[in-house]
């Protein structure tokens, strides 16, 4: 089932687009696209990113958002947020970006990419292999 998704500002990369579709990819357990609808500033036509879920792939991974991270999206109680980060896969392996996760409150469909401050992670962690 497809979650519309609304940022208050656009995910890096995607100016001006605000309003995207989450849709799992079939038989990938956590797996998910990001679409956009539009074209962005850089020419992309109804742009997609691969985000994984957190919960699902990176049991451990547990950054904190700041208090008007977490109010930019109406975040009332963390169970609210469904953690996801960006994947890039490519010929050596998949890669996320632990730094700049995108959050989405599950209540309201309001979601960020957030960069995380203060906190020592990598943009591109290799993705283990279970």
């Amino acid at each position: 089932m497809n979650i519309d998704l609304t940022f208050p500002v656009a995910p890096f990369g995607l100016e001006p687009l605000r309003s995207f579709a989450l849709v799992p990819v079939d038989g990938a357990d956590g797996l998910f696209t990001l679409v956009g609808t539009g074209t962005t500033d850089s020419g992309v036509t109804d742009p997609r990113l691969y985000l994984l879920d957190a919960a699902v792939h990176l049991p451990d991974y547990a950054p904190v958002l700041a208090d008007d991270q977490a109010e930019r999206i109406g975040l009332e109680r963390a169970e609210e947020a469904m953690l996801l980060v960006v994947a890039n896969p490519d010929a050596a392996g998949t890669t996320v970006n632990l730094l700049a996760p995108v959050v989405v409150n599950a209540r309201t469909g309001v979601g960020a990419q957030f960069i995380l401050e203060d906190q020592d992670l990598p943009i591109r962690a290799e993705l283990a292999h279970s």
